[in-house]
């Protein structure tokens, strides 16, 4: 049920209607943004006072607004446009796509609208064939630095991280990019281990850079689970040309006390969702039985994680149930799916389908079916897996784009308490 002012407005809508985002309401009311998101999340109420100030401001009309909108970006490395989604829906405008696995591509296209071609390979692309742009977006490949990456590149006698000229060399076509553009900010992702890989020196390589590119950034370690119900920790590097006074240490995480379970995004499999071939059939969308294990590779992950248990190993296939979390998604679950395997009643249990995976990855909300997922199976759980989860990569963005493009100082908010305690109507032009 939701919590409002006694007129049916919720306080995210009082919030939103006021142009305001968490962080200013934290300054403004004095309260921490971990109180703030138990309010926008409708856990606690804010007081009558507080209420009434947006209620005010929101009169007002909105006289307290930032100048986000009509910002521009590029999306490189793009994949199926996990970074674009989250970006788009904060009102920028993509100008430029870079992504060269074919697959990826077709995916991308069947959900956004390009008024542009997408490039492929980017180490053929001139940095002044791409248009300018506010900011740069790229989750650059994390094969060369992931911990399985390394140890599968040290099994076969290949080398890893910047070793690796395939693909771990790409950050320097980043680098290049930014060097020319200078666009006004950027947001890089890659897998934890980056930070230390090769005992931290190719992290050192990567911040050395963008110190020489007179950048100022920082950078944090973010688990997906308090916004899907999935353990998959990533690193985000968010820069800025000017000193804006961006600090990750100031962006709080929601309270894991409700944090999002598996059932959340499984197939409802009673009537509430349509059938969607060849994922769901049938009037009460049952889950097809392709997706459930055959009996013998069940028996073969049980022997072979019961033999890695003897061993001391933490190898194994993750067995989850509604009220789970799961463990990382990654690009090989095409293969058994063993890294997350859904629990099912009398018989063996089965994969996550590719619309689960989506809704995993933050693509749909919990039993919605708008993404579109127009490649084979194998296809897209290795999209998926290899993809960025939206909702982290749209709080990230909108707390970059607080400090990015937002003129109203803490002074200000400050006077502005002041004002709307007093009843007086204050108006940033």
């Amino acid at each position: 049920m939701k919590k409002n002012n006694g007129k049916g407005v919720t306080f995210s809508e009082l919030r939103e209607k006021a142009g305001l985002s968490i962080d200013n309401v934290s300054l403004l009311t004095g309260y921490s943004q971990r109180t703030v998101y138990r309010w926008e999340k409708n856990e606690n109420s804010p007081k009558k006072i507080v209420l009434e100030k947006l209620m005010k401001i929101a009169q007002a009309g909105e006289v307290y607004e930032g100048s986000s909108a009509g910002f521009s970006f590029i999306d490189l490395f793009a994949g199926i446009g996990g970074m674009r989604k989250a970006f788009d829906d904060l009102g920028g405008k993509c100008v430029f796509t870079s992504e060269w696995n074919k697959y990826s591509r077709q995916t991308y296209l069947a959900n956004f609208n390009c008024d542009h071609e997408i490039a492929g390979d980017i180490t053929r692309i001139g940095a002044a064939e791409i248009p300018e742009h506010d900011v740069l977006l790229a989750g650059f490949p994390c094969q060369p630095f992931s911990i399985a990456g390394v140890s599968k590149k040290n099994a076969l006698g290949k080398p890893h991280g910047f070793a690796c000229n395939d693909q771990g060399n790409l950050f320097f076509d980043v680098a290049r990019i930014i060097e020319y553009h200078r666009p006004k900010a950027f947001l890089l992702e890659n897998v934890k281990n980056l930070e230390r890989h090769d005992k931290g020196r190719t992290f050192r390589v990567i911040t050395d850079r963008l110190h020489e590119l007179g950048y100022y950034f920082d950078w944090k370690v973010i688990d997906a689970g308090y916004w899907v119900p999935q353990h998959r920790e990533r690193i985000f590097i968010a820069g800025f040309r000017e000193d804006c006074g961006f600090d990750f240490s100031r962006f709080e995480l929601p309270s894991l006390e409700n944090r999002p379970r598996i059932g959340t995004i499984l197939h409802s499999q009673n009537g509430t969702e349509e059938e969607e071939p060849p994922y769901t059939t049938g009037p009460k969308a049952k889950i097809s039985e392709k997706y459930t294990l055959s009996d013998h590779l069940w028996t073969y992950l049980q022997k072979y994680a019961e033999k890695h248990r003897a061993r001391g190993n933490g190898f194994g296939f993750g067995l989850v149930g509604p009220g789970d979390v799961a463990r990382t998604l990654s690009a090989r679950y095409y293969k058994d799916g063993s890294e997350i395997l859904v629990k099912q009643h009398g018989k063996n249990p089965r994969r996550l389908t590719p619309r689960e995976c989506a809704r995993l990855m933050g693509f749909d909300k919990p039993g919605e079916s708008s993404f579109s997922i127009p490649v084979s199976d194998t296809q897209a759980y290795r999209q998926f897996g290899n993809a960025v989860v939206v909702p982290v990569v749209r709080e990230v963005g909108k707390y970059m784009l607080q400090h990015l493009f937002d003129q109203v100082s803490e002074e200000q908010l400050e006077l502005a308490f002041d004002s709307l305690m007093s009843e007086t109507t204050v108006e940033y032009g």
